[in-house]
């Protein structure tokens, strides 16, 4: 039997750029600039002032009220997740557990969200880190013998990155496959393409698939400031702090946010008379591992996934439409990711409209391709390119056709590329279709 076709039925989205795919696409589209100065915690003291902050995040808003005691073993970044994937659901009118009914089989019903790894909250570990400390010094047999009975019995399920999916499965009711990748920033494309192919070859009907992260932490701005990746020379003006690919770069914003999609059978979404974003026609992987040398820019070799996703989808470089690039800020690793989408598209590079959204959202980590794909998808469905926010000027050698104003395109194929700080790479190219 051939694969079967996935596509994009529904989208689910919580980030600086707003909570829901309208919202979030009406930011975007208007070139809002959402960053604002950090209200999660006091930032004093720390280099970047800045964030990425998702408004009034609530899962315990949206799950059954059998389950709302669950919200209190969950961390912000379970909250992304689990709110993107109740939008997401509702978004594709595909009736789960969490609606009392299920308008699919369980076990056909899979799920996949990528996820950061365990990005503890500093007041409930460090109390505990605290009765280990002998002589001025942490003591780490103290900390085996009564420092970890400090902590909360169920702490570690607040933390481990597989509970993103499994919150997700059991609120829904999903007995399908499940997985959870753990990649940084190339998550949720990894995780999307995973899902693409369970629907190929039959093993699901429905995955919801994408990825989510929270790091807006002390201990999360403390890593990201002892790599000197974030921007330090914007506070007074947070709003402008992330400029991807602009000659003033000077870092990136820390955001929080997640993107999950429904990814169903063709025929399934035809015979339901779903609506459809796109179909998944090509992914493709990479890796370096000069970049596990966190301190040295590196794009995890960006180019080879593109190249790979685009022969996937069985088209050349010349039919891609729009780029959606990473654009972190970070001016070492802009030039980087510049010269990885020149080398697939060489010259023909300034004439493909390209954008990013981390001048609006911030870096979102293990949540940045999820809502990239996200926001892909959602430029498929309106024909548009959305403004790269804070993008004036490009840098010396970044030839990536960015705009910090609106463009209407024909849009038929687009290319989303990911890469994180340890070397991986991802790309996934989205095909304008209908079931």
């Amino acid at each position: 039997m051939p694969d079967r076709r996935a596509v994009v039925t529904g989208l689910g989205v919580a980030s600086a750029a707003g909570t829901g795919a309208q919202e979030f696409w009406e930011t975007l589209i208007a070139g809002e600039k959402r960053l604002a100065a950090n209200a999660i915690f006091d930032p004093a003291g720390f280099p970047c002032h800045a964030a990425g902050q998702i408004e009034n995040l609530s899962a315990r808003k949206v799950v059954p009220k059998s389950y709302r005691k669950a919200t209190k073993v969950m961390a912000r970044d379970i909250e992304v997740a689990v709110v993107a994937a109740d939008l997401a659901f509702k978004d594709a009118e595909i009736a789960t557990k969490a609606d009392g009914e299920m308008s699919i089989e369980a076990g056909r019903l899979g799920c996949n969200v990528g996820a950061g790894l365990i990005c503890c909250e500093l007041d409930e570990l460090g109390q505990a880190a605290k009765t280990s400390v002998t002589d001025g010094k942490f003591d780490m047999k103290t900390w085996g013998d009564t420092g970890m009975t400090n902590l909360t019995p169920l702490w570690l399920l607040k933390y481990l990155p597989n509970m993103l999916s499994c919150h997700v499965t059991i609120i829904h009711g999903a007995e399908g496959p499940s997985n959870c990748i753990t990649c940084g920033a190339t998550s949720g494309i990894l995780s999307i393409a995973e899902a693409a192919r369970w629907v190929a070859r039959g093993a699901a009907d429905v995955v919801i698939a994408g990825g989510a992260e929270a790091k807006l932490t002390p201990l999360g701005v403390l890593r990201q400031s002892l790599l000197e990746r974030l921007s330090s020379d914007s506070n007074d003006t947070p709003e402008s702090a992330c400029k991807p690919f602009d000659a003033a770069h000077s870092g990136t914003v820390m955001g929080e946010g997640g993107g999950l999609m429904i990814i169903e059978d063709a025929d399934r979404a035809k015979q339901r008379g779903a609506k459809v974003y796109a179909e998944i026609a090509g992914f493709g992987a990479a890796c370096d591992p000069n970049g596990i040398n966190v301190t040295e820019p590196n794009c995890g070799s960006l180019d080879l996934a593109v190249s790979k996703a685009i022969a996937d989808a069985g088209i050349t470089a010349d039919d891609i439409d729009l780029i959606v690039a990473q654009g972190t800020g970070v001016p070492g690793e802009d030039r980087c990711e510049a010269a990885a989408w020149e080398k697939v598209f060489g010259d023909n590079l300034p004439n493909v409209p390209a954008m990013a959204v981390t001048g609006t959202t911030g870096t979102m980590f293990a949540g940045q391709s999820g809502v990239t794909m996200v926001a892909g998808a959602l430029a498929l469905q309106h024909q548009s390119v959305a403004p790269t926010v804070n993008f004036t000027t490009p840098d010396e050698g970044c030839r990536l056709s960015l705009s910090g104003e609106a463009r209407k395109c024909d849009i038929n194929y687009v290319v989303v590329g990911a890469f994180s700080v340890g070397g991986q790479s991802a790309a996934c190219v989205l095909k304008r279709c209908e079931a």
